[in-house]
């Protein structure tokens, strides 16, 4: 066979590895990734997932980067990592689909109801309240990779020495970037390059990232958490990916020179080499980079139902059904020190979201509606005559009765007569 040829019947090869360390800061890694052979339902780094066929099912690649203080933000990861993988299994790995769009729903979905499983629990348990984590997911089928973004956990791939991002920051840099009032390296000196936009869990509602990548054979992907992308640029990712053919090592590398960096945050690390006679070999005409993926908006997604319980690990909450509202982007919130505090900072408005009616909530009619608003009407009215009408006899009784004076008295002050009350003060007894 051509090996520059595209083989559409040949196998796709994935070789992947990934890594995750505390930093030289952190107490603790408020980290977690995950990746899968979806066609085996295999998710382990052992040797049979760290190099395997891509089956029909396709393969997942997944980043959180938990935040919300004490143990909140390894809980929020953990249950990102765990309720997605969770959701695929249960959606998309049973079903009979391969194509394409429910893969990349699914993917979707999976977001949607890790959201719902953190806030929820966030939401019962006070001492986790507002904590949440980044999520970004890439899925490999056929020879495109579908991502699923929430937060600013990072996608580059890899080609001919190259590193591009494949991925877009939900981040405040980002959107001043985007506008034009900062440069790419101003933003990565800004004393507000922690605030982020978006994350799993801390808001009821969420906008997922969609976008798509065709790869090429060798074509390495790499996601990671900002603890990686924040000391290590692209150029010098790219840089140890070319030179390391051994996955293991570049995991290693990166972390070890985000770490020689200062390594202030948690430093997370996954990458993925693609090779087969699938793949096509890298064209001049390319394009990579943030391609969104033309999948239809639907709206909104309440995270709490009307009627809810505590969540647990073991029993998420149920996800709204296909016709109901998605999506809807949160308010931002600022990583104090890799921590989530909500609210903006001096300076930045927040965009209140707009109320959703609360699934099963009874239904009024109309005619109802009016008769409600009439007697209503009526019972205010009557109140208000009733008060006038209190006000005014209090008056009649306060007021004394008017005294006719002689006419040869007017500089006289007469004797009180029963019942009445002069104005004079008390004369104290002497």
């Amino acid at each position: 066979m051509n090996d520059d040829a595209t083989d559409s019947t040949g196998d796709v090869v994935v070789s992947v590895f990934g890594r995750t360390d505390v930093g030289r800061t952190r107490e603790h890694n408020e980290d977690a990734f995950v990746v899968a052979d979806l066609s085996t339902n295999n998710a382990t780094l052992q040797p049979e997932v760290r190099r395997h066929v891509l089956g029909p099912k396709g393969t997942l690649f997944m980043v959180a980067d938990g935040m919300g203080g004490a143990a909140a933000g390894e809980i929020a990861s953990a249950m990102a990592v765990e309720v997605v993988l969770g959701e695929l299994r249960d959606k998309w790995m049973t079903s009979d689909s391969y194509d394409a769009q429910e893969f990349v729903h699914a993917l979707k979905r999976a977001m949607v109801a890790a959201n719902m499983q953190i806030h929820t629990f966030a939401a019962a348990h006070s001492e986790y309240r507002g904590m949440g984590t980044t999520g970004t997911v890439a899925g490999l089928l056929g020879d495109t990779l579908y991502v699923a973004q929430v937060g600013d956990s990072r996608a580059y791939v890899i080609r001919d020495g190259v590193a591009r991002q494949i991925t877009k920051d939900q981040s405040l840099m980002q959107k001043l970037i985007e506008a034009g009032e900062l440069t790419e390296e101003e933003a990565a000196q800004s004393d507000r390059r922690n605030i982020i936009l978006q994350a799993l869990g801390p808001e009821p509602m969420i906008k997922v990232d969609l976008t798509h990548q065709q790869v090429r054979r060798g074509d390495v992907l790499v996601i990671c958490s900002d603890g990686l992308s924040g000391q290590v640029g692209k150029d010098e990712i790219a840089r140890v990916v070319t030179e390391e053919p051994d996955l293991v090592s570049v995991c290693k590398r990166l972390i070890d020179r985000a770490n020689e960096n200062g390594g202030p945050d948690n430093i997370t690390v996954i990458a993925a080499r693609f090779d087969g006679p699938r793949l096509g070999p890298p064209g001049t005409s390319d394009e990579v980079g943030h391609r969104v993926f033309p999948l239809p908006e639907t709206g909104q997604t309440p995270a709490v139902a009307a009627e809810s319980r505590p969540a647990t690990l073991e029993e998420p909450p149920e996800l709204p059904a296909e016709d109901e509202p998605l999506e809807q982007e949160a308010a931002p919130f600022e990583i104090a020190g890799g921590r989530s505090s909500l609210g903006a900072p001096p300076g930045l408005t927040i965009d209140h979201l707009a109320e959703t009616p609360v699934e099963g909530a009874p239904v009024v009619s109309q005619t109802r509606r009016q008769t409600g608003m009439l007697i209503a009407i009526v019972l205010l009215i009557a109140l208000v005559a009733g008060a006038i009408l209190f006000i005014v006899r209090a008056a009649q009784k306060v007021t004394p009765a008017a005294q006719p004076a002689p006419a040869d008295s007017a500089h006289l002050t007469p004797a009180p007569q029963a019942g009445t009350t002069t104005g004079a003060a008390p004369i104290p007894r002497g």
